[in-house]
């Protein structure tokens, strides 16, 4: 097996297939055997279809050989176990969903496979995809491939973890809190949250302006080749219907001048010490590109936890109450959940009109820093010291030293599905003090993908990709926090 190979870019594989230097076949075999050394360790895959992922594989070798290749042809995608797909058992991460057999699929894989993507995995999640974190009573603990005591994030865990294992080219993901955003940090990877509708969705999600499919890769590259595949207009989702949906490019302008606001807090949140190091590492390497970055001062609270939690409690949480409420189900969730199901049950309409209220005054002060720059440049967790098996429902959270909200205190990301008009991509900025990548986010104005896009694009471009520098995870069974 060659390490080489498992982390090539979804760019490189395709043009070695299409230059006949590399079959699909051989690069489905070696991602196979990656999975197979890999997984005892990480357990990121809730369900593995090698041998079809190879039968597939085949046929894909044909169609290039036959000049018939389409957009993904060939390349193995992870699915989070979360997304539908038409004969295939999902369960969100639930004893409650074992059986549940999905009969429709969602519009992402349906685009995904229509490009000629290998679903050969499906990735794990916390239980109904609620948490910040990668653990479940069905599937186990899901461990960070850089440090396997730490938590890969959540709740698309699974799928960056696997990205960042070697064991898939390109994954899937979901965004209701930061979902994409907190895993591609964790695990040293990308991954891109659109504006809201850019990307469709099965109803009834796609009517809960927090949510959000979206998609990751090892690479800006990458993000921008799936992107393209699975956005636009979806005949089941009128959340998607708009008419300025644009392809990304490939190359963008340079970025000198471009005007880059910097807030290391958003107003509320502790940093720990490697985090705040990185970000300003990051902010450095953006005026080397010719930008120019200046710190602001933002006037947000934690009412943003509160804000996101009440409308989670009252759209997510329903849903859930509604399907699994009974004292029995409540019975066989994990401790996570049901500590989430009780948030959810205080929520009342009152909570919902002063979210709403506290959501405009967010929106207030973004826009005013806005018609001052570009783009807003923040951190995408507070924290990479978060064990592996961490549970909000007991646990406490600390940062820097000092006690924090325990459900949403560590990580950055849910201010921007409260604005779910503001696409932000999360790249890598560096390595925490034990071994786990940190991250920013790039946030837009409401849907100006490209702007995010060209800033990671670039940054990238000069300063490189850890993946294709030979900077990989040594997994082992051992490690600390």
């Amino acid at each position: 097996m060659s390490d080489a190979l498992c982390y090539l870019s979804a760019t490189e594989a395709l043009t070695l297939f299409a230059a006949k230097q590399l079959s699909p076949v051989e690069l489905m075999q070696a991602l196979i055997d990656r999975a197979d050394a890999t997984e005892p360790a990480i357990n990121a895959a809730s369900f593995r279809f090698n041998e079809r992922a190879l039968e597939q594989a085949r046929a894909a070798e044909t169609r290039w050989l036959r000049g018939e290749a389409r957009g993904l042809e060939g390349l193995a995608t992870a699915i989070k176990d979360e997304t539908y797909i038409e004969g295939q058992v999902t369960t969100n991460g639930s004893k409650l969903m074992v059986d549940n057999l999905a009969d429709v699929t969602d519009p992402v894989p349906e685009r995904l496979l229509a490009a000629g993507a290998i679903v050969h995995a499906r990735t794990t999640t916390p239980e109904f995809s609620c948490a910040g974190f990668t653990w479940s009573d069905l599937w186990g603990v899901t461990r960070n491939p850089w440090n396997e005591a730490v938590t890969v994030g959540g709740s698309s865990g699974g799928s960056a973890a696997m990205l960042a294992a070697g064991s898939t080219t390109l994954a899937n993901a979901t965004d209701c809190g930061g979902s994409i955003r907190i895993p591609a940090a964790m695990c040293g990877v990308v991954g891109l949250k659109a504006s809201y509708g850019r990307i469709p969705e099965m109803p009834p999600y796609n009517a809960d302006p927090y949510v959000h499919h979206g998609v990751m890769g090892r690479s800006v590259a990458d993000v921008i080749l799936m992107y393209n595949q699975v956005a636009g207009p979806h005949p089941v989702d009128i959340t998607s219907q708009l008419p300025d949906t644009r392809l990304l490019p490939n190359d963008y302008p340079a970025l000198a001048g471009k005007r880059v606001a910097l807030s290391l807090d958003l107003g509320f949140f502790r940093l720990e010490p490697d985090v705040r190091r990185n970000t300003l590492a990051l902010a450095e390497k953006l005026r080397e590109l010719g930008a120019v970055v200046e710190l602001v001062e933002m006037d947000w609270t934690s009412e943003c936890i509160r804000t996101a939690q009440v409308h989670q409690g009252s759209l997510l949480g329903t849903m859930v109450r509604e399907k699994y409420g009974a004292a029995d189900q409540r019975a066989q969730m994990t401790s996570y959940a049901r500590r989430y199901l009780e948030l959810a049950d205080a929520v009342t309409l009152e909570d919902v009109l002063q979210a709403d209220r506290y959501a405009q005054k967010m929106w207030d002060s973004l826009s005013t820093i806005f018609e001052r720059y570009d783009l807003l440049v923040c951190p995408t967790t507070a924290t990479t010291q978060v064990p592996a098996d961490y549970d909000y429902s007991k646990d406490q959270m600390r940062v820097d030293g000092e006690l924090v909200e325990p459900v949403k205190g560590w990580f950055m990301t849910y201010p921007f599905n409260t604005l779910s008009r503001c696409p932000v991509l999360s790249v890598p900025s560096g390595v925490a003090d034990n071994g786990v990548p940190t991250g920013v986010q790039l946030v837009g104005k409401p849907y100006r993908e490209a702007d995010v896009v060209a800033v990671g694009w670039h940054l990238e471009r000069a300063f490189g990709n850890s993946f294709a520098q030979g900077v990989r995870p040594s997994i082992s069974t051992h490690a600390t926090v």
